[in-house]
């Protein structure tokens, strides 16, 4: 009896046996199956069976070629723009008496931003108010004089002295005017209304924003060198990108870009104005420059963004649903492939592109095979569960 009971032990033993290598074999033709990519990871795939009463929670899509638009997407920062940003520079020394404005705040062309004590500025007042009285005088005296000259009155020498004269004091009016214009004063003139003062007001050499403040109250400015405010409008701004060598094909100058940025969810809109001509030769990158309108103000300085350049369509490149992509533990994508009836095996792919849903597959699948698109966060659930259990 125990030896005849050993019998169907046996059997079963081989049966359970025999089946063992027949999953095997199985397990072996699906690893054939995978690309060289899996094979140089040592991925091996592991089957597994959803029951069939679940298999509509899984939609199966088929891994087919389509023209996929290729995006470049650039790194950079903002910047001022240069060619509407200036810095303030006070002409004129002296403590400063008043500031006007504070950064943030919108000026426009010759506003006055601040107001100087100058003492050269009241010398220079004084030789202007002195230079003009002296040539409306010598004027006078030579129109006399060629009055006089005109009725045999005085000899040409008189004539020529006066003429003289009021060269001299047109050449030391306009001496004094042109020193004003150079302290900020455009209209000289204004001066014979408005009472003594030894404050000098610095204008805004354009109209934008104050994006900075240099200087206090008090301070003493160096004239020609101190550097008060800085002015820019930022109704637009540069966007600085780094473009590897490998991508310079894709980029020229006149192209449309699309600014995307973490702090808002507005896309912002500019064209390429300029590509360096040589590359940084510490990182190998070449600088564009990108000119994006600003509405509102919201892109500042240095603020990290994102430039997206059209660069042309990808043509009949293998690509599989968004959904169907999903991450392991190590970050590394993968997909579920159909192996038989309502089997499974996981799969690490290279991916690439994405674009209307659809994601650019770079390795690890070959067109026409079927993986799982909508419902693959529920094969992995599955499959998490069946490895725990086992």
């Amino acid at each position: 009896m125990k030896i005849s009971s050993l019998v169907p032990l046996t059997a079963l033993a081989l049966a359970a046996s025999l089946a063992f290598a027949g999953c095997g074999g199985a397990e072996n033709n699906a690893a054939e199956k995978m690309t060289s990519y899996s094979s140089a990871g040592g991925a091996r795939p592991e089957l597994f069976t959803v029951p069939a009463d679940q298999m509509s929670h899984v939609q199966v899509v088929a891994v087919e070629p389509a023209n996929l638009q290729h995006s470049l997407r650039l790194t950079g920062a903002v910047a001022f723009n240069s060619f509407k940003t200036t810095p303030v520079i006070s002409p004129i020394g002296g403590p400063v008496s008043r500031i006007l404005v504070a950064p943030g705040e919108h000026v426009k062309q010759g506003q006055t931003l601040l107001e100087v004590a100058s003492p050269d500025f009241s010398l220079q007042r004084a030789t202007y108010l002195k230079a003009r009285t002296a040539f409306h005088v010598a004027d006078k005296n030579y129109d006399r004089a060629k009055d006089l000259y005109d009725h045999h009155a005085i000899a040409e020498r008189d004539l020529l002295q006066a003429e003289s004269d009021r060269a001299q004091a047109q050449a030391d009016l306009q001496s004094s005017e042109q020193s004003l214009k150079i302290l900020g004063i455009p209209n000289p003139e204004s001066l014979l209304n408005s009472p003594p003062s030894a404050e000098i007001p610095l204008l805004a050499p354009l109209g934008g924003e104050i994006v900075e403040r240099l200087c206090s109250p008090g301070q003493l400015l160096a004239p020609g060198a101190t550097q008060c405010f800085t002015i820019s409008d930022m109704s637009t701004v540069w966007v600085l990108v780094n473009v590897y060598q490998n991508d310079l094909a894709s980029i020229h100058t006149g192209e449309s870009v699309t600014i995307e940025t973490d702090a808002y969810p507005d896309r912002f809109h500019g064209k390429i104005s300029y590509i360096a001509p040589a590359l940084d030769p510490n990182t190998r990158t070449l600088q564009a420059r990108i000119v994006t309108d600003n509405p509102g103000g919201k892109l500042k300085k240095d603020m990290y963004v994102t430039a997206v350049v059209a660069a042309g369509a990808l043509q009949k490149a293998l690509t599989v649903p968004d959904s169907a992509i999903l991450r392991d533990s190590e970050n590394l994508p993968f997909v579920y492939v159909v192996q038989g009836t309502n089997q499974f095996a996981r799969r690490k792919v290279q991916i690439g592109e994405s674009q209307g849903g659809q994601t650019q597959i770079l390795g690890g699948l070959a067109a026409g095979e079927q993986v799982a698109g909508n419902g693959s966060l529920f094969l992995q659930f599955a499959n998490q569960l069946q490895q725990a259990k086992e």
